[in-house]
């Protein structure tokens, strides 16, 4: 009885990183000892091998490997010109790094809504950010859609708002990279997809590390250039401006080994996913994808009624488990951007989001024992 006490009252972690490692176990330590021993440490061949596994799996022509997922942002920014005068249109209710390369390039981040029910960039406030732009004399240059907690947007809506106004779409997959639109997998459906590897992402590396997806050859390989300063036939000549955005060689070899058993994952998640569902949809607002899309539930997020978060976090916390919220302070309140214009009509649905939405541990390894442990607090909590 003590024994079954102690294993109850365990903590359980939020997203179990240890318990894949465990699962790959000698095929990560080999990896790395290959790179280990022959020493190519940047730009090595497991760089261009990954590439070629990640552009295989998502349908894109070209898959860039690079340092971060802010990088890939940056690196597809800087290949399209953006720059002072341009206005990029952004969700509110998403991490900063989304507007952030925007900013850092000297360009507009316009701040839109999102949607209700999939926490996504809203077409129609996407559609009002593109004429707040021209009404402040900008030139809207790009769409941001970002495929937040791993659910895509609604891309075929926005790629249809850009052609109309003459936009790039950028697609931000940092949270959804193996989800899928209407039978089409992210990183082959906008002009250029970008994501992060970072570790707590459903397909993360052991440090930093992104990649840009795109089916535009020039793109690429301007792309390819900026991420190396800018050479051009060689790294002794610069052609353009650009960075130090690679992705190494160790974290390459890491993630060929978890690309091979992302699928797997993937289906993991998703059958955590439609347990919490069924579980919680009388006493919470669940996340559904609807017909057209999946979702690699990179969070698992709900809404609650006003009022009731705290205390669920305090009683789910009383109980060694863990909850996280995204995104108490939404783009258009951080100190950083409160200063960026916000598109025509303004972004209440991004405001109400961020008081009533809270996060529950996921991940492809979250046993059922536990998961129903969480799914009880959860219940005793509302309940009281």
């Amino acid at each position: 009885m003590n024994q079954h006490t102690r294993v109850e009252e365990r903590p359980i972690p939020f997203i179990d990183v240890a318990a894949q490692r465990r699962r790959l176990g000698r095929a990560i330590d080999d990896a790395v000892a290959r790179v280990l021993s022959h020493c190519q440490f940047v730009q090595g061949p497991e760089v261009h091998a990954f590439e070629a596994d990640l552009a295989a799996f998502s349908g894109a022509r070209h898959a860039i490997g690079c340092a971060s997922g802010t990088d890939a942002l940056l690196l597809v920014l800087m290949a399209w010109g953006i720059g002072p005068g341009d206005a990029v249109i952004c969700p509110s209710f998403t991490f900063h790094a989304t507007a952030e390369m925007v900013a850092l390039l000297g360009a507009t981040p316009i701040i839109a809504d999102v949607a209700a029910d999939t926490f996504n960039l809203d077409p129609g406030s996407c559609e009002r950010a593109a004429a707040t732009a021209m009404r402040l004399g900008l030139k809207p240059r790009a769409i941001i859609p970002v495929d937040l907690f791993g659910l895509p947007a609604d891309h075929d809506a926005l790629a249809a708002i850009a052609k109309a106004h003459g936009m790039f779409v950028l697609d931000d997959a940092a949270q959804a990279f193996g989800a899928t639109y209407r039978g089409r997998k992210l990183g082959a459906l906008a002009t250029a997809t970008a994501t992060s590897f970072f570790p707590a992402k459903p397909l993360g590396c052991y440090g930093d590390g992104g990649a840009v997806f795109t089916d535009d050859d020039a793109l690429a390989a301007k792309i390819k250039s900026i991420r190396l300063h800018g050479e051009g036939v060689d790294r002794s000549e610069a052609v353009r401006i650009g960075i130090t955005g690679r992705l190494d060689t160790i974290q390459a070899a890491v993630l060929i080994e978890k690309l091979k058993i992302f699928p797997d994952e993937i289906a993991a998640r998703d059958k955590a996913a439609v347990r919490y569902s069924e579980a919680l949809a009388d006493v919470a607002v669940v996340p559904r994808t609807g017909n057209e899309s999946t979702s690699v539930w990179a969070q698992y997020t709900i809404r609650l009624k006003p009022g009731q978060r705290d205390g669920l976090a305090a009683a789910l916390k009383a109980e060694g488990i863990p909850t996280a919220i995204y995104y108490k302070k939404p783009l258009h309140r951080q100190p950083a951007y409160r200063d960026f214009p916000i598109a025509d009509g303004g972004v209440p649905v991004s405001e109400q989001l961020a008081g009533e939405v809270i996060s529950l541990p996921m991940h492809a390894y979250l046993e059922p024992p536990v998961q129903d442990r969480i799914i009880g607090a959860v219940r005793r909590a509302l309940a009281n």
